[in-house]
């Protein structure tokens, strides 16, 4: 007689509620340029580089490449800022990048212009509870995207970015392996179709991404039938399903300059929006609906804590050395096993983890 098994309890992601507001810095075109000014000479006094994410904003991402720093994903701002011969990164994005940055750089002190910026991903995922969820699995390989802090890259076998998250997946099914993945359901429930692997999904969802609706995608594609979409993979099932083009932000910037269509749908943080509108000139790039529109909004395709960088809080850090951010290092030799092991791989298999352009 067959005994079935009890499914495994998957306990639900730590909620998030203290999400708050989008808020732009406001800036006159005196104080910017002021402001612009007297942050390229501290680069320079301080021997420090910028390294922006895609979705900063426009005023971070245009000084980082004038300045010789970098925009693009958070595991190529890291691998850039190792490349630097700078001592001080100063990382514009939220604390994870700058903890993935300080785990491959332990020698450079690390710097942000707001501490405060966190990720709803990451915050979704304690480092206690999912110790204990991945305790209670012993059989299953862990694996964690981008978006966790060190502490829970130190407990994962894996850390994978959404452009080899698929590649590493199949490549553990290959070899019979189930997995437990964190802490994004909707990447993971991507990668678990597009694999067939056997997954157990943390919870977790980016309050930017969770909000996009293909009902109001529909009515776009309608409106506009020429157009394509474009998809980041933390998107709910529904709104995958309509995409022409599923990818990391390095992918989605590199089909906006590839695809032949002219109008774009976008459903990610339209941060990239800057970078998309240099490499697809011409081109109309329209804002994916999302359902947080109002003045209630916290996302509206924006993430409130990417907001919180700015000039200001730039030139602060660079002049007083605050912000600065520290990994245990009993922490970081164990999280940069995780990140080493997917870095190998992809040297391995001659996968491009992450370009210039980002992931």
């Amino acid at each position: 007689m067959n005994i079935s098994q009890p499914s495994p309890v998957i306990p639900p992601a730590r909620a998030v509620t203290d999400v708050p507001p989008v808020v732009e810095e406001q800036l006159g075109s005196g104080e910017r340029e002021d402001l612009v000014a007297r942050i390229r000479t501290l680069l320079v006094e301080r021997d420090a580089v910028l390294v922006a994410h895609y979705y900063t904003s426009a005023d971070l991402q245009r000084l980082a490449e004038e300045t010789g720093g970098c925009v693009s994903d958070s595991l190529e701002m890291a691998r850039f800022g190792h490349a630097s011969k700078a001592r001080t990164l100063v990382v514009a994005g939220v604390r994870f990048m700058g903890e993935t940055a300080k785990i491959l750089n332990p020698e450079k002190r690390v710097l942000m212009p707001d501490l405060h910026a966190e990720c709803s991903l990451d915050l979704s995922c304690a480092a206690a509870e999912f110790g204990q969820f991945c305790d209670a699995h012993p059989d299953r390989v862990v694996v964690v995207y981008a978006n966790t802090s060190a502490a829970v890259k130190a407990r994962a076998d894996w850390m994978v970015t959404s452009s080899i998250a698929v590649k590493v997946a199949a490549h553990l099914k290959d070899q019979d392996k189930k997995l437990i993945w964190a802490p994004d359901r909707y990447l993971g429930d991507y990668v678990q179709k597009a694999t067939g692997a056997d997954m157990l999904l943390w919870q977790g969802s980016c309050v930017v991404h969770e909000k996009f609706k293909a009902d109001g995608i529909r009515e776009l594609k309608a409106r506009y039938p020429g157009a394509a979409v474009l998809v980041h993979p933390e998107s709910p099932a529904s709104v995958i399903e309509l995409a022409d083009v599923v990818g990391s932000t390095t992918q989605l910037i590199r089909a906006a300059a590839d695809l032949p269509n002219t109008v774009l749908i976008v459903a990610t943080d339209n941060g990239i929006f800057h970078k998309m509108r240099a490499m697809a000139p011409g081109k109309t790039l329209i804002e994916a609906p999302s359902g947080g529109r109002g003045a209630t909004c916290v996302s509206c395709a924006h993430c409130p804590w990417m907001a919180m960088n700015g000039l200001r809080g730039l030139r602060h850090v660079l002049e007083t050395g605050e912000n600065e951010i520290h990994v245990a290092e009993s922490i970081r030799t164990r999280a940069v096993v995780s990140i080493n092991r997917m870095l190998e791989f992809a040297a391995r298999t001659g996968i491009t983890v992450a370009g210039r352009s980002g992931d």
